[in-house]
């Protein structure tokens, strides 16, 4: 049997796993977010990590509740327009936007394949970033932080596929897990 690729891994999560999996990698995302809005005063970076917050506490207790219209709006006005900006930062940024609005989809019930989207763009990002600073590389894959991202999300994949539990332990483990390197998924600093 072919060995299934992470996007088809994913795919198969079908319950609160594959809202675990797409929030770890956003919490990877957040601090690219975050540096933008502090170098370029675009938006108060903390009124998403409230957001942020909120879905985690919904993963470890199900009962918790999401007003999806607010959070919704709320990233509207917190999603940058690259053409309004001349500097990099502003694509980590959106690729965060743009996944935190997958995280919603899914936990809404609006799209099954929230956290596909989410591992792919979390992959792009981290590919785009390398082709910015290093530019073309003939085989990304091989690079250290491709190779890193890769392996982070067939670990998480790994983790998620075992016998868990969903609650406020397997939570703490996830967003320890997210940043327990110190870096982004770009290999920026976390502070």
């Amino acid at each position: 049997m072919a060995k299934l690729t992470i996007f088809q891994q994913v795919r198969e999560f079908n319950d609160w796993r594959a809202s675990a999996f797409a929030l770890t990698l956003l919490e990877r995302m957040y601090p690219n977010y975050h540096l933008f809005c502090e170098l370029t005063g675009f938006y108060d970076a903390e009124q998403l990590r409230h957001t942020l917050n909120s879905l985690w506490d919904w993963l470890g207790s199900p009962k918790t509740k999401i007003n999806f219209e607010s959070q919704r709006l709320k990233l509207d006005e917190a999603t940058p327009d690259i053409n309004n900006f001349d500097n990099y930062g502003v694509y980590p940024a959106l690729d965060f936007a743009v996944s935190l609005d997958s995280v919603l989809n899914l936990i809404s019930g609006e799209d099954a394949q929230g956290a596909v989207v989410v591992s792919k763009v979390s992959q792009g990002c981290v590919e785009a970033y390398i082709e910015a600073s290093e530019g073309e590389q003939e085989d990304i894959k091989q690079h250290p932080l491709m190779s890193w991202e890769i392996a982070f999300q067939a670990e998480l994949i790994a983790l998620l596929q075992g016998k868990i539990k969903r609650n406020n332990d397997l939570v703490k483990r996830l967003k320890a897990l997210a940043v327990e390197e110190g870096i982004s998924n770009i290999g920026l600093e976390i502070v």
